[in-house]
């Protein structure tokens, strides 16, 4: 016979019912929530930062013009992958274009 399973009381339960009662309170206009994840990413400001033409940084860092266009003009923010590369980008532009213009061939690991 499989053992019974006892959740600690006051835990998981206590913080789903904390989680319930801040959103109705969001619902109702009460209280404001924080977004946490995905914080919008300041594309254009990243570009402008490493003073680049969109031609330019979409050359240097192999990225669509078309979807810097539009990360800019704020249609859509970028995915997960390209917000952690542009947060890598906006704190070490020359470490990453460096990687990038070594070619594939110092990217590979044996």
């Amino acid at each position: 016979m499989p053992k019974k399973t006892v959740a600690k009381k006051g835990t998981f339960g206590a913080g789903l019912i904390e989680g319930m009662k801040l959103v109705a309170a969001h619902n109702r206009g009460e209280v404001d929530l924080e977004q946490v994840w995905p914080k919008p990413v300041d594309v254009k400001a990243i570009r402008k930062g490493v003073k680049m033409s969109q031609a330019e940084f979409s050359r240097a860092y192999g990225i669509s013009k078309r979807a810097l266009q539009e990360w800019e003009q704020g249609g859509r923010q970028p995915d997960s992958a390209a917000r952690a590369y542009l947060t890598v980008i906006a704190k070490e532009p020359a470490v990453v274009r460096r990687a990038l213009e070594r070619g594939d061939d110092s990217l590979l690991i044996w």
